[in-house]
């Protein structure tokens, strides 16, 4: 079977799963900020030790990332989404059930990292890039990015009136509950494991000498060393920004709504930069998203926030939130290929995460020896302005030895 012979059916039941599992995992993971004040009270853990859960968790995620790639790349991808499904339930499981800072980074640190590993972005859009023809990849990446932003649509406000209604354990429950929806997604977006590379992508390159080439290449170094300040900036926000509003004597239902926002917003931008990926130079687009994400961040944090520039501000922040997914990806199969694309994202994935683990990690301690979030938003806009100017300027040139393409690359439009 190849991506041309599918009919409609199946191929929205492969994208669709894949949207679906993309959205709850992502949007689970996004909103675990909200319960943060109250398990610091509940369970005796400090916030330096929750920022240190979820840092472990980025880090889980992007070490696991590149050996979860080359599984799903040699064996495919139903079993690895089905692991990663049964494997979040248990993180969530013991997250629900921790007395400790230990029992923390146990569930929400190494089950949830690795779980995502399994279920998120590098994985859904590994599906997507399979079950469609080239012409149309980057704007179905685009799509399936777009869709599995309404997760953080759901599960912000849910676990928010939970947390206040029944408090944040009965929170836990309904995430266990979200989980259960994605066993089903997982199933159909599995199915494109019987879809076949174009014959023109499956030419014999060991997955050693694509790593090989991908490491020798300028250009992949420098994506890879951008991506590092995209993880650390998103996970800043998500994890902190609750706490950042409670300091400033906002109500909680505003980090919420601004969480919320950015999951909408996410899938405007998503779409677009998917769609924008299949028309302009892809490079061009990532170095532009990393820059105005540093300049919103620094308009936010220079004046006091209100509910309205919160709001505003998380639906900028949305409309520039995982538009990068599908441009990344894009690169990836432009310059080496769809054969081990997954490993060669996973790889690329491990920088972002890297930056994740700093962002959550390092705003914890900077807030807790400061006082303040003032060092750490600082340093996030300087390194995203740098990592937007290098990303502009990356090599682009395919290896010698790549496999040829089916579509020819964007051109720079005048």
């Amino acid at each position: 079977m190849t991506p041309a012979s599918l009919n409609s059916v199946q191929r929205w039941s492969i994208l669709g799963g894949a949207a679906v599992m993309l959205s709850l995992a992502m949007g689970m993971r996004q909103s675990f900020g909200l319960f943060q004040p109250h398990m610091v009270r509940d369970i005796g853990v400090t916030t330096a030790d929750f920022s240190l859960a979820m840092a472990i968790q980025n880090l889980v995620w992007g070490v696991t990332q590149p050996f979860v790639g080359a599984v799903a790349d040699r064996l495919g991808l139903r079993w690895v989404t089905l692991a990663g499904v049964a494997v979040y339930a248990v993180g969530l499981g013991l997250m629900m059930n921790a007395t400790s800072a230990l029992e923390l980074m146990l569930g929400s640190g190494l089950c949830i990292g690795l779980a995502l590993s399994c279920t998120a972005s590098s994985v859904a859009m590994s599906i997507a890039s399979r079950a469609v023809t080239p012409a149309k990849r980057s704007v179905t990446m685009g799509i399936v990015s777009a869709l599995g932003s309404l997760g953080l649509v759901v599960a912000s406000p849910m676990a928010q009136t939970l947390i206040t209604t029944s408090g944040w354990r009965v929170a836990m429950v309904g995430f266990l509950g979200l989980v259960c929806v994605m066993v089903p997604a997982a199933l159909g977006a599995g199915a494109v494991d019987r879809v076949k590379a174009p014959p023109s992508q499956q030419l014999e390159q060991s997955l050693r000498a694509v790593v090989r080439s991908a490491f020798g290449h300028s250009g992949y170094l420098v994506m890879a060393s951008a991506f590092f300040v995209c993880g650390l900036q998103l996970v800043f926000i998500t994890t902190h920004l609750p706490t950042y509003l409670a300091d400033c004597g906002m109500d909680p239902s505003v980090g919420a709504a601004a969480l919320a926002a950015i999951g909408l917003f996410n899938v405007i931008g998503s779409y677009l930069f998917g769609w924008l990926g299949g028309r302009y130079p892809k490079q061009y687009l990532l170095g532009s998203v990393y820059v105005l994400r540093s300049l919103f961040v620094a308009a936010y944090f220079l004046t006091p926030p209100t509910p309205a520039s919160t709001i505003v501000f998380g639906a900028a922040m949305g409309a520039l939130w995982l538009g990068v997914v599908p441009l990344v990806n894009g690169l990836v199969v432009e310059l080496f290929g769809l054969r081990y694309m997954t490993t060669l994202v996973g790889i690329a994935f491990f920088s972002h995460q890297i930056g994740s683990f700093l962002g959550a990690w390092a705003g914890g301690v900077i807030y807790d020896a400061l006082g303040s979030y003032d060092v750490a938003w600082k340093a996030a806009v300087l390194i995203g302005l740098i990592a937007g100017f290098a990303q502009m300027l990356m090599n682009v040139r395919r290896p010698a030895d790549a496999p040829p393409l089916s579509a020819p690359l964007p051109q720079p439009t005048a």
